[in-house]
């Protein structure tokens, strides 16, 4: 049994060298080729060992192109998404165990199936909305007959307008509802003692004052947790900022990585400087992991009460 074990730790030990040396092998090739110069890359490709030449390609990202502008465009909408979806995770799963609602299963079974339709599949769909999100109304209208009574009475119809594309307002808005962070908090709100509302409830407590002072303090490292991955999943959100968002200046950072690769063709492009630029936005996701990482687990784990 002794040998076996043995074995079956060296094994286990062999997959995580390989699965390592698989994670820091393409992270060591980017952090090598951003030190290197245009025209070593153009000489030997990309470097297996570093150079000299990191911070002058990160000065070449920051005066060059239109990455520092997207970053705050990515943070301000990373975060917006995070604080917000948590916000409403948070009142949802709240009502959904804390009050009698008649039909609450049936609405936290039609929460859960936001998470299978992702934005991915109704982009489509969503960006009609967010060109005019008065469009619903619009076709309302026009089903219901009112249009032609409107034309009838004033000489025209009613079509509302407003797009909310190229903003930041339509940047967040169609990231903000998900089920993922109904379902946490939910699940964390089912760990803690039945008893607990009704005893606040007898010490003059009512739902606010439960809400604020007693469930909201429990619920940090929850929060934490749905924070960090909300806020990695606003800030490497491709699809949606790149249709959303037309301008270099209202574009996220992930977009305008892609956009330093040249669309010419025949022309090799600058990958010192466009790994420079991956290092440069990956920073931010990075110190957020390192921070909140013990909450991260905490608050997916459910342990702590």
């Amino acid at each position: 049994m002794i040998e076996n074990a043995r074995s079956l730790n060296i094994a286990a030990s062999l997959i995580l060298i390989v699965g390592i040396v698989y994670i820091i092998g393409p992270l060591y090739l980017t952090l090598s080729t951003a030190s290197q110069s245009y025209e070593f890359m153009l000489r030997n490709g990309l470097a297996w060992y570093p150079g000299d030449r990191l911070f002058s390609n990160m000065a070449r990202v920051f005066a060059e192109t239109h990455i520092p502008v997207q970053m705050l465009n990515s943070m301000l909408t990373a975060f917006s998404i995070a604080i917000f979806t948590c916000i409403l995770s948070f009142l949802s799963a709240y009502a959904i165990v804390y009050f009698r609602i008649r039909w609450a299963g049936a609405a936290f079974a039609l929460i859960l199936a936001t998470i299978m339709l992702p934005l991915d599949i109704r982009v489509i769909t969503t960006y009609q909305v967010a060109a005019n999100v008065f469009s619903p109304i619009n076709a309302l209208l026009d089903v219901a007959g009112l249009n032609g009574l409107i034309a009838q009475t004033f000489g025209a119809p009613v079509k509302l307008e407003w797009s909310v594309l190229n903003t930041h307002f339509g940047l967040v808005a169609p990231l903000l509802a998900h089920g993922t962070g109904t379902f946490l908090f939910r699940q964390f709100f089912l760990t803690l003692p039945k008893d607990l509302f009704k005893a606040a409830r007898m010490d003059g407590a009512g739902p606010i004052r439960f809400l604020f002072d007693i469930l909201l303090p429990l619920s940090r490292t929850s929060f934490a947790a749905l924070f960090v991955l909300t806020f990695l999943s606003g800030w490497t959100q491709y699809l949606w900022p790149l249709v959303a968002a037309s301008t270099p200046d209202m574009q996220t950072a992930v977009v305008g990585l892609a956009r330093l690769i040249p669309d010419a063709d025949g022309q090799i492009p600058d990958f010192p400087m466009i790994m420079a630029a991956t290092v440069v936005v990956s920073i931010i996701p990075l110190v957020m992991i390192a921070l909140l990482q013990r909450y991260l687990v905490q608050g997916l784990v459910l342990t702590e009460k």
